[in-house]
């Protein structure tokens, strides 16, 4: 692995993020393009929701954007109200916010925290769910199948970011990239789109592409591109499966 070879990184994140610094711990030069960015929820549905918290039995965390926007309405849940979350590092969040965290299933995903809710029990329910504007009706769907009355409502907004698309495409062009992380399949989408269907194309050609879970691999897969899956749904698993296959690479 030459060490002019950089990872593209494509969360919305700083310079200093959380998967920018683990990878260049790991010894990796790291390209940031974030190909999308959050923004608060459109209008109120979230705080009138939370206005009546003590009516729901559960709030279901699946990220650390949906943590910053429910705080700020909400700095504590009353008594009685459990809390689910998806992955570690929202549970952390959680934790750190003085929130329990009741339901945390092994595996950082959509259907793993249904499954955990079916061992659980949530028939009769009632299931308070704020989420991206763009979130998956997986959750939703199949907590309702399980009984629970589940009321979803947009937590925060995921937009498209503002990306230099000229200098993207140069690097593309220079052919130094040897991998790209997804943590999301609004991140495959919005992409897509910043860099045009043909440097999108070249750049998975060329790169090892990696995805953290099924959903955004899925999304890849709609684009022909078969994505390795992180060893664990995490940004440490991404970081680290991305180091793994740089090394192995010819």
């Amino acid at each position: 692995m030459g060490s002019a070879v950089a990872v593209v990184v494509t969360r919305a994140e700083a310079a200093d993020g959380p998967l920018s610094t683990q990878l260049r711990s790991l010894g990796l030069n790291v390209l940031l393009w974030p190909a999308v960015r959050t923004a608060p929820a459109a209008g109120n549905a979230l705080e009138r929701a939370l206005a009546r918290i003590q009516d729901f039995d559960w709030i279901v965390f699946t990220s650390r954007h949906a943590v910053t926007a429910v705080i700020r309405w909400l700095p504590r849940l009353p008594p009685g109200v459990r809390v689910a979350a998806i992955g570690r590092a929202t549970a952390q969040v959680l934790r750190h916010r003085g929130f329990s965290v009741d339901l945390l299933p092994n595996d950082a995903n959509a259907a793993a925290l249904v499954d955990a809710f079916a061992t659980q029990g949530c028939a009769g329910a009632k299931i308070l769910y704020p989420a991206s504007s763009r979130a998956l009706p997986m959750i939703s769907q199949g907590l309702t199948q399980l009984g629970a009355e589940v009321h979803q409502v947009e937590g925060y907004r995921t937009e498209a970011a503002l990306l230099d698309a000229d200098d993207c495409r140069a690097w593309i062009e220079r052919e130094v990239i040897g991998a790209v992380t997804f943590a999301s399949p609004s991140a495959v989408i919005e992409l897509e789109r910043a860099l045009g269907l043909p440097h999108f194309t070249r750049l998975l050609a060329q790169a090892a592409v990696v995805a953290i879970g099924p959903t955004t691999a899925r999304a890849l897969a709609e684009r022909g591109r078969t994505a390795v899956l992180a060893e664990t749904a995490t940004l440490s698993g991404l970081a680290n499966t991305t180091q793994r296959l740089l090394q192995t690479r010819p």
